[in-house]
Formats: structure tokens, sequence, C-alpha cells
């Protein structure tokens, strides 16, 4: 049976590329299809490492990072030839890819080695290593106070990073199994999701505390947030349905059925 694949819609409003390119990992075959929107038609195939496990892009400069699971490594593509222009060497099993546009910094979670690595997107190599706990899965940022979140789903915390420092700041005790991570810079609200637990815990970004959590459907995974109407898009692994809640209420408003289990949400690379 083939493995879900990850779409994201990468829009390079300002870059000079395309704006209607997905960028689908293919995990059997060790590719990203590039795929056009408005046709529906593979443009591109891109070689990358081992066992791909997910992508981002930064807006600002054109380049999508891959995370390469089996083999240590983090793809660098260039949106403009779709061509890969740099491998970097990372920690054991990188996961989570997050990216802070206004300092060209890209962090990535690794697994297996319980660290972030910190990666120069100006010369693309590793400038930190930051420990945090125990199997770091997802990772996201908070630009505009240069905050790093990851959820360490063994040890059912949050990391909080400095991003100017790269240190830790905080540690914040979630619920079981803390997943997928979705962030309000609006409202300074971090959202994460519990996969043990079913539910998703919301975070104030200010006081670093658990300041509401929320039940939702079981074993929620991705997590993304449409600060536009303050809502939040959560996917259950294991149902065919994403919770819909309010950000001002932190209640579920709507439960929308899908035609098959989702494991993850398309995600709008451009700036808020």
């Amino acid at each position: 049976m083939a493995k879900k694949a990850k779409k994201i819609n990468v829009n390079f409003s300002d870059s000079g590329a395309s704006n209607d390119q997905l960028y689908v990992i293919d995990e059997n075959n060790n590719v990203i299809s590039v795929v056009n929107a408005t046709t529906n038609n593979v443009v591109s195939t891109i070689p990358v490492g081992h066992q791909p496990v997910s992508l981002n892009g930064n807006p600002n400069n054109n380049r999508i990072y891959v995370t390469n699971g089996g083999s240590q490594t983090v793809s660098v593509i260039d949106g403009a030839t779709n061509t890969v222009i740099a491998i970097i060497p990372v920690g054991i099993q990188p996961a989570g890819v997050g990216i802070n546009p206004y300092i060209n910094r890209i962090y990535i979670s690794n697994r297996g080695s319980n660290t972030v690595s910190v990666i120069d997107g100006l010369t693309n190599t590793v400038i930190s290593t930051i420990s945090v706990e125990t199997y770091p899965t997802d990772i996201n940022v908070h630009p505009y106070i240069n905050r790093i979140y990851v959820t360490n789903e063994f040890r059912n915390t949050v990391s909080v990073i400095d991003g100017l420092t790269n240190t830790v700041i905080s540690t914040i005790s979630v619920e079981s199994q803390p997943s997928g991570i979705g962030i309000n810079s609006a409202t300074n609200r971090i959202y994460i999701s519990n996969r043990g637990s079913n539910t998703v815990s919301v975070i104030d970004a200010i006081t670093n505390t658990v300041m509401a959590i929320i039940p939702v459907g079981n074993q929620p995974t991705s997590i993304e947030v449409n600060s536009s109407n303050n809502q939040i898009y959560v996917t259950h692994e294991v149902e065919n349905t994403i919770s819909v809640i309010d950000g001002l209420t932190n209640i579920v408003v709507a439960t929308v059925p899908v035609t098959s289990p989702m494991a993850n949400i398309d995600e709008d690379l451009s700036l808020e």
C-alpha cells in the first residue's frame, strides 16, 4: 500500500516564481512531484534523499526545504528551477521544518537525536544545534516574536526556543503525544494537537502557559490556522473528519466529513 503524500501549496507571490505550484512528497520513490494547481498536471519530478518526511518553503527567497528521514539530510530546492541546489546534513531522523522568513532561518526537528538544527538560509549550513526533549516531531515558528515551538511527542511537552539566542527558554507540559502545531501570529495563540488524548492545547505565546484544552476527534494530527477568520482546522488520523475550532471561544464549531482519512492539511505558505 502506498504511503500518504504530504501536499503543500507554495505561494511565492513576490519571488518571480509561479503562484500555482504544489509540492507533493512521494515517500515511495524519494522524489518531490511539482503539480501545476491550475492544470493539475505534474510539471516536474525532483529527486531528494531517502524517505522524505516533510517540507516547507520560504516565500522571500523561493526555496523549499525537504527533510529526508532516512538519509539524515535536508534537500534545498530552488523554486524557480525546481532543482536541488544543496544537501545539508542534520540530526538523526529529521522530521519537521519551520521557517522564519524575516531572518532567513530554517529549523529542523530531529526525532532520533532529540535536537533542533538551525540552518542559515543564505549559506545553507547548520549554525546551531539545540537540545530539546524526547522525540521532537513537529516544529513551527512565530516570526513576529522570533519564537520556535517544538512538540516533544514522547515527553508530552512543547519546547519554546528563542530565535535570537537559539536556546530553550520554556518547556510547557501539554497532553498525551503532542503532534501538530498551529500558530495564529495575530492573536499570539499556539495550538497543539495531542494525538494520544484527542485534544488540542491552546498556549498563550506571551506567558507560555496553557490557557485551554479543547476536546476534538480521534487521534488529531495536523493542525492549521486561518488568521483571517480566527479558525483552527484539525485533521484526525483514524477518522474521516476535520474539526473546526473558533479561536475566540475555543470551542469546536463544526466537524467536517471528508472522503478519505487525512494526516495533513495543505499549508498556504504566503505570509500572514
